[in-house]
This record gives C-alpha cells, sequence and structure tokens, in this order.
C-alpha cells in the first residue's frame, strides 16, 4: 500500500476489472482515441478557439513536450490553476500525457489555501493566469514558488510581466518530438491520475487521489446516465476545475464519447444563453445559486434555447419549489446530481416522473456502489429513515493523499467513506438529501437540519435565495437564524414563515427564531451557500451591537 495515499484491496481492485468497470486506458487516451476515429469532430470551442479531436490532440502533444523538456517528470505534482479557457483542458491533458499529476485549484482559492496544496502536493511546477496586482493569481504563485522548496518551475498563461516565470505559449510551440503513442509502457491505469480538492467550506481543503481507470469509468458511466453521446454539446458554466464539472459527465465524459466542450468564460446567464443559441449546446450544469438567474433571464431573454435537453443541477440540494420551475422556464429536462469529488455520484433519471426528479437527489451511477444509510452508532437504518450516508465502489477514493491521520475519521474499517451527509433512502434506493452532519443547529437539545427548514423557508413567495445558521445563545444552546433574499418585496414575517412551515408539518421547535432580509448570500468558490462566513458576519455584528 502506497505511504501517500490507501489503494483499494487487490480483491476489489480484481473485481471491478472482472465486471468491466475499469479498463485499460489512460485519460490522455480518450483524445487520441476519438482523434484516430473522427479527426474533424469538433472537440472544443473556447473564445475565438474551435478545435477538432486532432488539433487538440496535436496542441496537447505539443504542450506535453514543452513540460516534459523542462523537465516535469512522471509521477511528479503540478499545481494548475486556469479560468475556463483553452489552456485549461491542454494543460490538463498534457499532464496527464507525460504522466504528471495535476492539481486541480479553483480559481477562488487564496494564498493560504494554494500554498497549502502545493506543499501538501509537493507540487514540482505551478501553471496559473496571468493578472495585475498582489491579488492576481500569478503575483500570489511568484510569492509561493520562491519560498515552496518542492516548485521548480512556475508557468503563466500570458505575459508574465518581467518576473522569472515561463510563457506558456513558449512551451507549446516547443519544436521536441512529440510523446508517440497513447501511453509510455511503463505507464498503467492504477497509477495515481490528478488530485481534486475536497469540497467542504471549513478549513484546507483536502487532495482527493483519482487514477487514470476510476475517473475514466466515472466519466463513460456519467455520460450514459445523462444521455451525452456523439452528438451531445456540453456547456461548462461552472468552474472547469470542479468535479462536477470535470467529470458528471462533464468535459472528460463528453470526450470520452466523442462529443463537443463549449467553455463559458464566466457563469452569467447572459453569457451562457448566448453560447447555447449560437452553439446548439444540448446540456448544461449548474449549482443551485445558479438556477435562479437561469431562470429570470429565460423569462426575459430572447434567446433560442430549443437545443437544450438536459440542465444538471448539483454540488448541493436544490429545492423543489425551485426544480419545479426549470422545466417550463426553460424547455428542457432537470437532472438532479448529487455527488463529490471523493468518488459516489447519484442521478435522476431521464424518464423518471416530475415528482421524482423534483424531490429527490437520485440514484447510485454504478450497480458497484455500495451505500449505507447509517445511525450515529454506525448501524444501518431502514427505508426512509433520516442517517449519514456510507458508500464504497469503484471510483470512490479509499483516503485523502497525504493524510493518511484522517482515515479512522472518515473511513471505515472496510473501506467505507463517511460522507457526511444526511440523507434518506427509499425503498426503490433514490437518495434525499436532508442536510450536512455538521450542518444542524442544536436548539435546546433538539437537532434542526438546515437544508430541511431552508427547503420550506424557499417555498415562500418572492423568496430567491435562503440560508439558515445558528448562532450561540445563553438559554438554548444555539438559535437559528434565518437570512432570505427577497428582491423587490417585502421580506416574510417569522409569523408568516411560522405559518407556512406549520401547514407543511413541520414541528414548532424548527421555525427560525430569527427572520432576516439579506441582499445575496456569500457563496464558496464551488458555488455552495457559505455558512461559515455567514456565521462569522452574524457574530461580528453582534459584538458590534454590544
Amino acid at each position: 500500500m502506497s505511504q501517500e495515499w490507501p489503494r483499494r484491496p487487490e480483491d476489489l481492485a480484481r473485481r471491478y476489472r472482472e465486471q468491466g468497470f475499469w479498463e485499460d486506458g489512460l485519460l490522455d487516451g480518450l483524445l487520441r482515441e476519438q482523434a484516430a476515429r473522427q479527426a474533424d469532430r469538433p472537440a472544443l470551442v473556447s473564445g475565438g478557439d474551435r478545435l477538432s479531436y486532432a488539433e487538440l490532440d496535436a496542441r496537447v502533444d505539443r504542450l506535453a513536450s514543452g513540460l516534459a523538456g523542462l523537465p516535469i517528470r512522471r509521477g511528479e505534482r503540478v499545481l494548475v490553476q486556469l479560468p475556463n479557457r483553452t489552456e485549461y483542458v491542454v494543460t490538463v491533458f498534457a499532464l496527464f500525457r507525460i504522466g504528471a499529476v495535476p492539481i486541480l485549484a479553483l480559481p477562488a482559492l487564496g494564498p493560504a489555501d494554494l500554498e497549502s496544496l502545493v506543499r501538501t502536493g509537493g507540487a514540482a511546477a505551478m501553471i496559473v493566469a496571468p493578472g495585475r496586482g498582489p491579488g492576481a493569481s500569478s503575483a500570489v504563485a511568484e510569492r509561493i514558488a520562491r519560498t515552496a522548496p518542492s516548485v521548480r518551475h512556475l508557468v503563466v498563461t500570458g505575459d508574465p510581466g518581467g518576473g522569472e516565470a515561463l510563457p506558456w505559449d513558449s512551451l507549446l510551440s516547443s519544436s521536441a518530438a512529440p510523446p508517440t503513442g497513447p501511453a509510455s509502457p511503463e505507464r498503467s491505469p492504477d497509477d495515481l491520475a490528478l488530485l481534486l480538492l475536497s469540497g467542504g467550506t471549513t478549513g484546507t481543503p483536502k487532495l482527493i487521489p483519482r487514477t487514470h481507470a476510476d475517473y475514466r469509468y466515472n466519466a463513460r458511466a456519467s455520460a450514459g446516465a445523462s444521455g451525452v453521446n456523439g452528438a451531445a454539446v456540453y456547456l461548462a458554466v461552472l468552474p472547469v476545475a470542479h468535479n462536477f464539472t470535470m467529470v458528471s459527465p462533464g468535459i472528460v465524459g463528453t470526450f470520452a464519447v466523442g462529443g463537443t466542450v463549449v467553455l463559458s468564460p464566466d457563469p452569467s446567464p447572459t453569457t451562457a444563453f448566448e453560447l447555447v443559441e449560437r452553439e446548439g449546446v444540448t446540456i448544461s450544469a449548474l449549482v443551485p445559486a445558479l438556477v435562479g438567474p437561469w431562470l429570470e433571464e429565460a423569462r426575459r431573454s430572447g434567446r433560442d434555447l430549443s437545443s437544450l435537453r438536459v440542465l444538471q443541477v448539483g454540488g448541493s440540494r436544490l429545492d423543489e419549489a425551485t426544480a419545479r420551475r426549470v422545466g417550463p422556464a426553460l424547455g428542457c429536462r432537470l437532472q438532479q446530481v448529487f455527488g463529490m469529488a471523493e468518488g459516489l455520484n447519484n442521478y435522476t433519471g431521464l424518464d423518471d416522473p416530475e415528482d421524482l426528479v423534483c424531490t429527490t437527489q437520485g440514484r447510485p451511477l454504478s450497480p458497484a456502489d455500495e451505500v449505507l444509510v447509517v445511525d450515529e452508532q454506525g448501524d444501518p437504518l431502514p427505508a426512509g429513515a433520516v442517517g449519514e450516508l456510507l458508500t464504497r465502489g469503484p471510483y470512490t477514493l479509499r483516503g485523502y493523499y497525504r493524510a493518511r491521520e484522517l482515515d479512522p475519521l472518515r473511513f471505515t474499517p472496510d473501506g467505507f467513506y463517511r460522507t457526511g451527509d444526511l440523507v434518506t433512502r427509499s425503498e426503490n434506493g433514490d437518495l434525499t438529501v436532508v442536510g450536512r452532519v455538521k450542518d444542524q443547529i442544536n436548539r435546546a437539545g433538539e437537532k434542526i437540519a438546515a437544508v430541511e427548514v431552508e427547503e420550506m423557508l424557499m417555498a415562500l413567495p418572492g423568496v430567491r435565495g435562503a440560508a439558515v445558521v445558528g448562532l450561540p445563545d445563553p438559554v438554548l444552546g444555539e438559535r437559528s437564524v434565518a437570512l432570505l433574499v427577497v428582491p423587490g418585496q417585502e421580506c416574510p414575517t417569522r409569523d408568516e414563515v411560522r405559518a407556512q412551515m406549520s401547514e407543511r408539518g413541520a414541528a414548532a421547535f424548527k421555525v427560525p427564531d430569527e427572520v432576516r432580509r439579506v441582499g445575496r448570500l456569500p457563496l464558496t468558490g464551488v458555488g455552495k451557500v457559505d455558512k461559515k462566513r455567514l456565521r462569522e458576519e452574524l457574530m461580528r455584528e453582534e459584538l458590534t451591537r454590544g
């Protein structure tokens, strides 16, 4: 077993291969395969770039040669922090091609998190975007590169500004011979392929090891669950370094079946709708915070969205009221996606009844996914009971990278990952997310799942955003505070909230102790409501009042 990250037991690995879940190919081989099969098929659209599979594969070859010549060696880690641009796709696949391991960092990550990732991963290089000022990616990366002993190379996708960084274009124009064949003989589908970031909103992100075998399977199976095939045009709106946008089915899944990927330079619905109309987009993916703006833009926009067949929503739970608006407003099918970069993905079916699609977060992707719902003692619960979701399977990790001390906390002795998600599971296997184990308010000894209350609040007229957080209280221990985004009309009163929740059968203790109006809810880099920041802001307000 590797000291840096635990591999699956041999008997499980053998079973996944024998049952056909794991293939022999590598991730960069997906482009090779499509370039050989359909060289002229459009692969990537980004800004002014329109690359066929043959052109994209050749550009990956050229950058792979330049990176290998630095040198960046097989197995070395490289931090990649790039926006939704061609350079991201070419860079990541070029690193796959030389056997290096990209650490996929979201553009919104700050200096402290980036430095922690570089040091934990022992990154040999950083590849970042240019910018102006001390907070720009390139400026932050320069400061980190000067102090992190592992970093030998800093590459900037643009003008490096006179520093010591190498321009990305200079590597792309390398005259070195491209790597031959889809993979060198010593590389294996069981090799570490990439390091993703854990999606928690507190503390420094952990590194999630994914192999070529498990990520290829994840991508192909997700494409099947989402109806993505060679005719699909996938619009990447969310940050491309997010696992949702990479493999659910995302960029990798679309390439796996020979479809076309379109990169949106920003998450604005105006930009997205222009691309949908111009490129004939058939599928896209959003987090719940972006769904409302899309629905509002659809109401007033004259863009032709008729090509759009599926809108995926994931990252956190989508409330039922908003879910039911998607189909009528956009003229497409809603698909709820519940998953994690650590592995397990769940999808509602494209043929599922509307009630199921709007009220659940789907079923496990793979027949080999093992799922348990357990109580606080770890004992399995019956269908319909709320408990923590545990899982293991052919694309779920067995331990974090260089964080073996977390194994006893996050994994059971027999290898089940403790997701930290509170769910119910129906007799048919459909999962409904109730909240997070840690996203609970302990009010006078009663446990309140914040997500459950937020769902009810979103059903109130005019409410476009809701978050419930707990604040310290000398009598209750914690009191619940509801923060509502209500554009253009009065905020519901606590009495109105109580009446709404009572009609839906909620216990009295679940009614928020306070209801406050806010202009917006702060979001994390992946579009989830930043509860940590909300609590800190509310605590500061209370201290200021005195």
